[in-house]
């Protein structure tokens, strides 16, 4: 099992063992309870019938035996010992025998004069420990409180009254049910929070577990990126010991220093690349190769020959041409690989095979690069692609500052207009139509629409220059907590409009950031009151900045409003792309713009009814 795997059983097996032993003692608790009880009212019932049996034979009748059973006191006790509460009652019977164990009188009349065998005593099971309480319980096993009747000194009979467990057992299996659905909850409970605190008590050892690869592989001064102040002197310890080690190695030995950071170049490149010995030997493999290859060894100690290939592989071809004329060969162009989907061909690759000499001349191998010819079509393509798009921004640009000079002109004139509108006394008559007749011309109206279109054109315009070509970035430093303190400032008349509780969490120590304060603070700002108007009936805005992993800060703006449907996800960072009915479509373009601007990050997450999460994350100062 894993440590993780470890850790869950243990914490579900201690809450298991704590609930079972709750159970076992609440269950223990309860018998005793309902025993004593049991035998509390059977007592009460003895010493009533006792003092009721004195009280008939005190006078000395002739036949004492049948001026009990005729006794209607005696007679309403033992019919009440059965017939109180019998939904509850747990007396199977009372009864007065003679020495002989004779039925004298009986609950049940009909049993009269027949022989009463002896039960168990039940104070013995009141006085006995838990386990044996428990277990008569489960059993059903049938007990009885017994009291002699002396005349004089002499025995002349006795009291019997008679107790079944099988109410008690009821109960206690009704109480059992219960706690195990309280198990059952606890169990499922506790193994999610035990998973949930395994993988946070593990994530250091899964980072020293990262470090420890890379040193593996050859890296340098390695740092760890450990959480929490318990582990920063172990992540300190680690650092000096992986920049000792780098300083070792570089001392005993720069060309095995050059060679390891040469194979962890080579490791992670597009090409595949592979080393083959004389002997067609597999001496190297970088990633892109091993997928594209898939050679394993023979056995266990034996490194991957080229004759593990087919005889008509074409890259068995080209090294085995190489390592016998001991020259280059290729380039050559062919399919290779598996496929990227099921009903394509297999991609295109250019086969280039290259001898490989020592300082002295001796042939020592062959080195084999293959190159994607399909992924250079498409980074060629996008990077065409790429070109035009920037062009056609800049000629969007341009276009846009030439229709923004006649908006403002226009914009002017029309106010000249409004004036002399305004000025006019009389109103302005036309004919009515072909009827005959005149109306009058409302001018006013007509110059405010003209207006408003003029604005609101004039807005879109604005937004597109500031996205095609945003403001210098001034990076600096930056504090989020003041940037954040701000924002919230600023929302807040928005917030209280629509009943929207604001809650920030930005403590000083979340480490700075490399940001324009400015756009910055625009984007968040955006964010922010694009939360206020999803949440029209009121709800939670939270603000959230923390550290995130490789030396990164993540801020999170969470509502809880109407949410984003999924069709629209996609879309929503598209310009002029809005949901709003006066929406301009601009405001979430400039926020991904803003953060592309300073080498971050943005995701969204969105539920239509509980709201949407934004997560930005830059890179630290």
């Amino acid at each position: 099992m894993s440590i993780k795997a470890k850790q869950v059983a243990g914490v579900t097996t201690l809450v298991v063992l704590v609930v079972a032993g709750m159970t076992a003692v609440q269950m223990a608790s309860l018998t005793r309870v309902r025993i004593e009880e049991t035998a509390s009212r059977a007592a009460q019932l003895k010493d009533a019938m006792l003092q009721q049996a004195y009280r008939v034979v005190r006078g000395g009748p002739p036949d004492p035996y049948k001026a009990l059973q005729e006794d209607g006191g005696l007679r309403s006790l033992l019919e009440a010992a059965v017939t109180v509460q019998p939904e509850t009652n747990t007396m199977l019977y009372a009864v007065i025998v003679d020495n002989d164990g004779v039925a004298v009188a009986h609950s049940t009349p009909a049993l009269e004069g027949r022989t009463i065998d002896p039960l168990e005593d039940l104070m013995r099971l009141k006085d006995g420990s838990a386990i044996d309480q428990v277990s008569a319980v489960l059993k059903e096993r049938r007990f009885e409180l017994k009291e002699q009747i002396l005349a004089g000194d002499k025995p002349f009979g006795a009291i019997r009254i008679g107790i079944a467990t099988v109410l008690v057992r009821n109960e206690i299996m009704k109480a059992l049910t219960s706690f195990t659905y309280t198990a059952l909850a606890a169990l499922v409970i506790s193994t999610f929070v035990a998973m949930l605190l395994a993988q946070w008590m593990l994530r250091p050892i899964h980072v020293i577990q990262s470090g420890l690869t890379r040193l593996g592989r050859g890296e340098l001064d390695v740092r760890l990126d450990l959480p929490g102040d318990e582990f920063a002197d172990l992540g300190s310890s680690f650092e000096a010991v992986s920049a000792q080690l780098a300083a070792v190695r570089t001392k005993a030995s720069p060309a095995a220093s050059t060679a390891t950071e040469f194979e962890s170049v080579v490791e992670n490149l597009e090409d595949a690349v592979a080393l083959f010995s004389p002997e067609g030997e597999l001496i190297f493999s970088n990633a892109s190769m091993r997928a594209l290859l898939p050679l394993a060894a023979q056995d266990g100690t034996a490194k991957p020959m080229l004759s593990q290939l087919a005889a008509d592989h074409p890259m068995r071809q080209l090294v085995e041409r190489s390592l016998a004329g001991r020259k280059s060969a290729g380039p050559v162009s062919l399919p290779l690989g598996p496929p990227a989907e099921p009903d394509q061909e297999a991609p295109e690759y250019l086969l280039l095979c290259h001898a490989i000499e020592d300082a002295r001349g001796k042939f020592i191998g062959a080195m084999v690069v293959a190159r994607n010819l399909g992924y250079l079509s498409d980074l060629h393509s996008t990077l065409n692609y790429s070109r035009k798009l920037a062009a056609l921004g800049r000629l969007m640009a341009g276009v846009a500052h030439e229709v923004k000079n006649p908006l403002n002109a226009m914009t002017i004139h029309l106010e000249l207009l409004k004036q002399k509108v305004g000025a006019m006394r009389e109103p302005i008559t036309v004919p009515a139509g072909p009827s005959g007749g005149s109306r009058t011309l409302d001018l006013t109206k007509h110059v405010n629409v003209i207006s408003d279109e003029i604005k609101r054109l004039d807005q879109v315009v604005v937004g597109f220059l500031k996205f095609a070509r945003p403001d210098e970035l001034k990076l600096q430093p930056v504090h989020l907590a003041s940037v954040v303190s701000e924002v919230t400032s600023m929302t807040a008349p928005e917030a209280e409009r629509h009943g929207v509780t604001i809650k920030t969490e930005c403590p000083p120590s979340v480490p700075e950031i490399n940001a324009d304060p400015g756009m910055l603070q625009q984007a968040l700002l955006n964010l922010t009151i694009n939360a206020c108007h999803a949440m029209p009936n009121g709800g939670t805005l939270r603000v959230i900045c923390r550290p995130a992993s490789r030396r990164r800060v993540e801020i999170i703006v969470e509502d809880t409003g109407v949410g984003i449907p999924p069709e629209n996800l996609s879309r929503i960072f598209d310009l002029y792309f809005t949901t709003k009915e006066k929406g301009s479509g601009i405001g979430l373009s400039m926020v991904f713009r803003i953060v592309q601007l300073h080498d971050g990050d943005v995701e969204v997450q969105s539920t239509p009814g509980h709201g949407t999460k934004f997560r930005l994350v830059f890179p630290q100062a």
